[in-house]
């Protein structure tokens, strides 16, 4: 019996060591494949290289590199590099967290994202930490989480985002079930001038996190748990949606007002 095929990308690059952790913990579950980006694309959100040829690079058996996003790996992966469609996509070990509001931005979210696009169960894995990561930790997580994906599937158009805390594998406390937080920055342009006296701009800051509501991510993370928020691919806000009907009669009002004939003098003749 052929052994479930899972595909492996990142935002890290293909040198991470974050990639390898995950990927040799998901060999237990079945023949995993590597396509990644031939270096660091972090906070490259849901990019598409359009405007550069894209070229693949193989690295070993089925480990793979591509000068360009986890998107563009992703696809690359699917049509020209995997020879069957997987059963699982997982996007990750990214090195740092992606809660709240950096889904957004995150190049380790989109490459799971772009799984769920494509119709296949995707997840995205992050590991909290600064100078050094528990990748060994991330990675057993990963992989139990990937087992229950394997396992039961996916809702329609939903991906699991999970972020691991830094802490010994003895020290996690659980796995928590969470929603996104709110994350923002103080002083998030940092503005410097270089040795001719001009100025430049780093965007950078010290974040901080306010919840939406109870059981937000960060907050698993605070209390040494595994955080795994569920996120759709459809972000229409359904619950407004009567609200702005009210508008469509103003907005669909004509905006030239149509010429009106001239009014013709009794009396006077055209020339």
């Amino acid at each position: 019996m052929a052994r479930v095929r899972i595909l492996v990308t990142n935002d890290d690059g293909i040198a991470s060591p974050g990639i390898h952790a995950v990927a040799t913990a998901l060999g237990a579950l079945g023949e995993v494949w590597i396509v990644a980006p031939d270096r660091e694309r972090t906070a490259v959100g849901h990019a598409v290289t359009l405007h550069k040829p894209l070229r693949i690079t193989k690295m070993a058996p089925r480990v793979f590199m591509v000068n360009g996003t986890p998107v563009d790996c992703v696809n690359l992966a699917l049509v020209k590099v995997l020879p069957d469609k997987p059963a699982l996509i997982v996007s990750g070990i990214n090195r740092g967290v992606n809660l709240g509001d950096d889904v957004m931005y995150s190049g380790t979210v989109s490459g799971a994202l772009e799984g769920t696009i494509l119709g296949i169960p995707s997840v995205a894995v992050s590991q909290e930490g600064e100078d050094t990561f528990r990748f060994e930790v991330g990675a057993r997580y990963a992989t139990r989480v990937a087992s229950e994906v394997l396992a039961h599937g996916l809702p329609p158009e939903t991906i699991l985002n999970v972020n691991i805390p830094d802490v010994p594998l003895r020290g996690i406390k659980g796995v928590k079930v969470t929603c996104l937080s709110r994350r923002r920055f103080n002083n998030p342009i940092v503005e410097k001038v270089d040795p001719r006296g001009r100025k430049y701009y780093w965007i950078a800051g010290t974040r901080q996190s306010w919840s939406r509501q109870k059981d937000a991510d960060h907050e698993a993370l605070a209390r040494h748990m595994v955080s795994v928020t569920p996120i759709r691919l459809d972000t229409t806000h359904h619950a407004m949606l009567d609200h702005f009907k009210a508008w469509e009669g103003t907005l669909s009002r004509p905006l030239v007002s149509r010429p009106r004939g001239r009014r013709r003098v009794p009396g006077r003749s055209r020339v």
